[in-house]
């Protein structure tokens, strides 16, 4: 659950808007400081097979989930990456995302999956 702004907004919708779009294969959001905000969101996001990262994508994807879900749910930034780190039962590590983003220790990740 995030707090954005006094708004309260699960992990769960953000992500679903993200996978909407049909460049997206899997999605992540982390909630990260915004001065402004006070909770900002954070997504992380791979891209199906044939996509291509161009330069307009993450601008394309902010506003995708800001038509899906509104002003107050619109994404700081959103990150492509290769893969999203998972548990060995497929459980996507958000606390790992979040330490790197801050640049914090993530802790005992003896449960991610090789």
């Amino acid at each position: 659950m995030l707090n954005v702004a006094g708004h309260r907004i699960g992990t769960a919708d953000v992500e679903s808007a993200l996978v909407s779009h049909p460049a997206v294969a899997e999605a992540a959001v982390i909630g990260v400081p915004d001065p402004v905000k006070g909770e900002g969101i954070q997504a992380f996001c791979t891209l199906r097979a044939g996509k291509k990262v161009t330069p307009d994508l993450e601008g394309e994807l902010i506003q995708h989930v800001r038509h899906e879900l509104g002003p107050i749910a619109t994404p700081n930034g959103v990150r492509i990456v290769d893969k999203l780190p998972k548990t060995r039962s497929g459980k996507i590590v958000r606390r790992l995302l979040k330490a790197q983003a801050l640049g914090k220790d993530a802790g005992d990740l003896s449960t991610l999956e090789e």
